[in-house]
Parts: C-alpha cells; structure tokens; sequence
C-alpha cells in the first residue's frame, strides 16, 4: 500500500527550523544533519545540527538584502552540489550559475549563450555524471511580468565537457527539475502550465519529447518545487496556495497540505485564467502561515523522513514528519 494514502500533514505537529532567514526558496538536507538554504542577502545559510546558523557569502560581499527581496540584487535561488561538496547556486537575480566555497570563493559557471543573457535563471542539478541540468524560467525580466498562462518561453540547458547548449525550449515558467533513479527521465516544474513534464533522457544529453506527468493541471496555485519520496510519489509544492499536492506512481493527485487563503487563492486563479498578467497585489493576498509562499520540499533527517518547506516570504522552515522517506539526491 502506498505509505501516503489516507496521510495529510497536522498542522499542529509542525515544528520550525531556523530564524530570520531571507527568501529561503531552497534547502539542501545533508548527511550530517546540516541545512543549506537559499539567502536574499546574497549568499546561502548554513543551518547546523545545534540550529547555529553561519551565512555563507562570496568573498567581500556585504549581507545587503535585495531592494524588494523578490526580483532584484543576488538572489540565489535553486542549490546544487558539486562533486567536492561546493555549493551550485542557479541565481535568479543575477541570472548566472555560480559556485561558492564554504569558505566564500565564488566562481562563474554559466552567464549565457552565445554571448547574450540567458534570462532567469531558476534551478540547477547535478547528475551522476557530472553534468549540470540548468533551467531559466522566462526571458522576461522582471520575473513577475511572466505570471500568466500565455507564455511560454522557458527552456533547458544542459553543460558537459561539450559546453552549454539548450536541450529543451519553449516550456511554461520552467522551473525545478529531477531526474528518476536510473537518470532515464528528466522531470520538470512547469509553474504557468499548472503541470509536471517529463522528458526521457538520451545518451548524449539530447532530451526526448515532452509528455505531461500525472494530471494536466494540478489544481488551486501553480507549481514550483518537487521532490520524489522512496516510493516513487512526487511531492509538490504549489505557490499562491500553499498547498502539497503528490503525484503517485500510477498518475493520481493526493492533497498533503492546504495551508492557504481559499478565498486569495481563487482571486490570483481567476486573474491568472485571464491571459494577462498576474498585478503583484493580487499574489500578494495570498498565501499561509506554515511557509508563505511555499516553493519547495526537501526531505532531510538521519532516515530522510523529515519534510522541510522552502518558502519566498517566510524567515523559518517548515518541518513535519512523513510516512516515507525521501528518495535520496546524488549528494547524499
């Protein structure tokens, strides 16, 4: 039996990890018990066991928080890491890939191709072979002029000892990416088409036709971050709802969490069904308490059993347990 059929969060058995963080829109669960989490102020919060918290910034940088916390300054968004235990970091506000040393060394892996800007660069995995999986959500700056399900000009970049190249264009707000055990699938976030797109992956990197995963519109908000359990059901956080919803293995959508304004949440679908886009002061509405905004869902924990939340506008993390462990990522 699948272990999430009949389970829904208690929100009374949530516990916060973490304080006065800024915009952390991404964790990272290690080994040892450690968090890495995206930071606004430019760099990425190191969470220890004990709950002490160093902020880990480029050499010679300030912790400035951006000018609105959203959309401009450095923005690390999506967190990776490489083979030697450095952080990848997909920067949506400096459109970049960069890698940051846990001692503060920051180096420039990925600013465009053929030497334009790429646009918002949103998330970055790493795969068994080393090779990085980079996604930019749109070409439209500032990202939010991009909330509208009319759109579609995000894509993939692949970069190999090759370079790198697009491997897939023209996707709805492309946004997190995973790939399945045995790397034959790649599986994609595409937040304005509501839905979760799959890909079966070639040997050379060159990526299949697309093919939808699970139901074509995955309800209330739109989605953001996934993460797979042990069991193979897809975990989903969707933004403007706050909401985990799971995909399971045979294509059904099970609720695990309904945390948002019913009534904010229906006013941002309403206007997003519209065609135009999204005014900030109608995403503004919406959204919980447990973790405003809810972006992403990161298992963690000895046994992989401790669910952590990201979340644009919260300064803590979310924390429940699960009924089922986390599939592990390739730096675990």
């Amino acid at each position: 039996m699948n272990p999430i059929q009949g389970f829904s969060v208690d929100p009374a058995s949530i516990r916060h990890v973490g304080h006065d963080l800024q915009r952390p829109e991404c964790i990272l669960a290690q080994r040892d018990g450690s968090l890495l989490v995206a930071d606004a102020r430019g760099g990425v919060q190191r969470i220890a066991p004990t709950g002490e918290q160093t902020l880990i910034l480029p050499e010679g940088a300030a912790a400035t928080a951006a000018s609105d916390g959203l959309t401009s300054g450095s923005l690390p968004n999506g967190l990776a890491l490489d083979a030697e235990g450095n952080i990848l970091i997909a920067n949506i506000g400096t459109d970049r890939v960069e890698r940051l040393t846990h001692s503060g060394e920051l180096r420039v892996l990925f600013d465009g191709l053929d030497g334009k800007p790429p646009g918002k660069v949103n998330f970055v995995l790493r795969d068994s072979r080393d090779r990085l999986w980079v996604t930019i959500s749109t070409r439209v700056d500032p990202w939010p002029n991009a909330v509208r399900n009319n759109l579609a000009d995000g894509y993939i970049v692949l970069i190999d000892p090759r370079g790198a190249r697009i491997v897939a264009d023209g996707l709805a707000f492309t946004n997190e990416i995973r790939l399945d055990p045995d790397e034959r699938f790649l599986y994609v976030a595409e937040t304005t088409a509501n839905r979760v797109s799959r890909f079966r992956v070639l040997d050379d990197g060159a990526l299949g036709p697309r093919e939808t995963y699970g139901p074509s519109r995955l309800g209330p908000g739109l989605i953001d971050g996934f993460a797979f359990d042990a069991y193979g059901n897809l975990w989903c956080a969707m933004i403007f709802a706050d909401r985990i919803v799971a995909i399971d293995p045979e294509g059904d959508l099970h609720t695990l969490l309904d945390d948002g304004d019913a009534a904010a949440t229906a006013r941002f679908d309403a206007a997003f069904a519209s065609g135009e886009i999204v005014p900030m002061s109608i995403m503004a509405e919406t959204g919980g308490s447990i973790a405003p905004w809810l972006t992403s869902v990161t298992f963690g924990g000895p046994d992989l059993k401790t669910v952590y939340l990201g979340s644009l506008k919260g300064t803590t993390l979310a924390s429940f347990r699960s009924p089922v462990a986390g599939r592990p990522m390739i730096h675990w």
